[in-house]
């Protein structure tokens, strides 16, 4: 005879986690829509508006980012970057090509590359955003040093496009496995707003 599921909410994303998540998410938001519409008024008169509120959202992004790698090092658990960091399943995953069978409270240890490599690439999107609006735009911290550097603009051109490429697929994938979780039932995609995760107690691990 099989025995119910015994679904558990439980209260694991704490405020600041939460917030910080919101504030980094909507600020790519905010840069995508600026830089195609500075692109698509290239020449007219609002261009400039457009790449100046594009290096504000720079700026937000910048500061999101700055304050999660300090939450990981000094907020709760499930805000810590031990909790992104699982190479044991990692590991078993790709030698037996399955996923784990279990769950845990706290970060997905699959999904957790993802953010990592996420976190990657907007650290690489920061560095180079902030070089291109000091040589193009004589803006930002970089400004004082690099505004009269013309030629970090072929520099850092390229690898700020291909970030942004990456960024765009990692939200692609992003949003499929939030509506694949959501068809299955699972209740995952409202953690980032109430904090709570749903876990089957029978099947929950601990943390690593």
């Amino acid at each position: 005879m099989s025995h119910p599921t015994t679904i558990q909410a439980r209260r694991v994303y704490d405020p600041l986690l939460r917030l910080l998540h919101w504030t980094i998410a909507l600020s790519i938001v905010a840069l995508i829509a600026t830089s195609q519409l500075a692109e698509l008024f290239e020449h007219g008169p609002y261009e400039d508006t457009f790449w100046n509120l594009h290096i504000v959202s720079g700026y937000v992004l910048t500061a999101g980012l700055l304050a999660r790698l300090l939450w990981g090092l000094v907020g709760p658990a499930s805000a810590r970057w031990r909790d992104l960091w699982h190479p044991a399943v990692w590991k078993d995953s790709l030698r037996n090509l399955r996923l784990p069978g279990t769950h845990r409270s706290g970060h997905d240890p699959i999904a957790s590359l993802g953010y990592l490599f996420a976190y990657g690439v907007m650290a690489l999107m920061v560095v180079t955003g902030l070089g291109l609006a000091a040589s193009e735009f004589q803006a930002g911290p970089l400004a004082a040093w690099l505004g009269n550097a013309g030629w970090l603009e072929d520099v850092l051109g390229d690898p700020h496009e291909a970030g942004f490429v990456l960024l765009l697929g990692f939200i692609g994938l992003h949003m499929a496995a939030l509506v694949f979780h959501q068809l299955r039932g699972e209740r995952v995609a409202q953690s980032m707003l109430t904090g709570k995760q749903y876990l089957d107690a029978e099947n929950e691990v601990q943390h690593d």
